[in-house]
């Protein structure tokens, strides 16, 4: 028998298949989402010559908060800067090249930023993040003023914000523009919440007031819930991230959490689109952190295989996939 004929198996009703390996666990950085993996791919794999099949996916987004999202993958695609300049000069009319241009490069920007402390990193490297974000805002503000109904422009204008050190005005306003257009804007709430984490120089009641105000003003079901959750995982971070701390134990926080997923992923109302897996992996693993462990099996058995860079590059910022696993197996013994 030939090694092919021993690497054919044959089923009970008489069909052959090649034996494969088993599938390498992967983040899926479309979440899912058909539409932003045919973008994604189009962006990698075309280049300038697939922009009109992208475009069209962008032109038929929902909403203002669905073409962020969009846009906000797309962004992620490396290359993309290298010809979306020049789709952008090609019809200067056009707000979406712009828009695409403006979130590649914060996302450009962020892969130049120094690791290293301040004093440490070299001048040229700081220079090469803030030309990057420069460029960005520039084509923000643009595709804003040709499209003024639009979100997205100013969600992403909260982003680069964060690197170009805005302040806490800009932070705001960029914020409220991105409200006024598309209330409920889950994307500027989390970017939102991450600023008054910075902001408040050791004191979280702000974020965690924040969180909490969001997810009450909003209705039964909202993704919204899910701010409460990343704000006490901000915090856990920020005091250490000890995966043994007694800080996410604590009954407020214990409570807080319980609260906050009844009345978003685990209520009746809640519609799992776009990226809904990002709120269920908050819940876990601060359910998993909190030694709820019948509270976070729950959230990862409606979780399925879909864990998500945030927040598990917490625990694992090279290995994200490790942790998700880890905890995962731990809560279901």
């Amino acid at each position: 028998m030939s090694w092919i004929s021993r690497l054919n198996v044959r089923r009970a009703e008489g069909e052959r298949y090649l034996l494969r390996r088993r599938p390498v666990p992967a983040i899926d950085p479309s979440y899912g989402d058909h539409r932003l993996a045919a973008v994604r791919a189009a962006a990698k794999e075309g280049g300038a010559g697939n922009w009109p099949g992208i475009r069209a996916h962008l032109a038929a987004a929902e909403d203002g908060e669905d073409l962020t999202f969009l846009v906000e993958g797309l962004g992620t695609v490396a290359g993309v800067e290298r010809w979306i300049g020049d789709v952008a000069a090609a019809d200067p009319r056009d707000a979406l090249p712009l828009l695409v241009s403006g979130a590649r490069h914060i996302a450009w920007a962020w892969h130049a930023r120094p690791r290293l402390p301040v004093e440490q990193a070299s001048a040229g490297q700081w220079k090469l993040f803030r030309t990057r974000l420069a460029v960005a805002e520039e084509h923000l503000f643009e595709a804003a003023a040709r499209e003024p109904s639009w979100a997205a422009p100013w969600y992403f204008l909260q982003v680069s914000g964060r690197g170009s050190e805005a302040g806490e005005e800009a932070a705001g306003r960029r914020f409220e523009e991105v409200l006024r257009r598309a209330p409920g804007h889950l994307a500027a709430y989390r970017e939102r919440l991450r600023e008054h984490s910075r902001a408040g120089g050791g004191a979280q009641e702000p974020m965690h007031a924040f969180a909490r105000e969001a997810m009450l003003a909003a209705p039964p079901g909202s993704p919204l819930g899910q701010l409460v959750a990343l704000a006490h995982l901000e915090e856990w971070r920020e005091t250490g991230a000890d995966p043994d701390s007694v800080l996410m134990s604590r009954p407020h926080v214990v409570t807080a959490l319980r609260e906050a997923a009844s009345r978003s992923v685990l209520h009746p109302a809640f519609v799992r689109r776009r990226d809904w897996a990002l709120g269920f992996n908050a819940f876990a693993m601060a359910f998993a952190l909190a030694g709820e462990y019948p509270a976070a099996h729950t959230v990862f058995r409606a979780l399925g295989d879909r864990p998500t860079e945030v927040p598990w590059t917490y625990l694992d910022e090279r290995s994200p996939l490790v942790p998700f696993y880890a905890w995962r197996d731990r809560v279901s013994r």
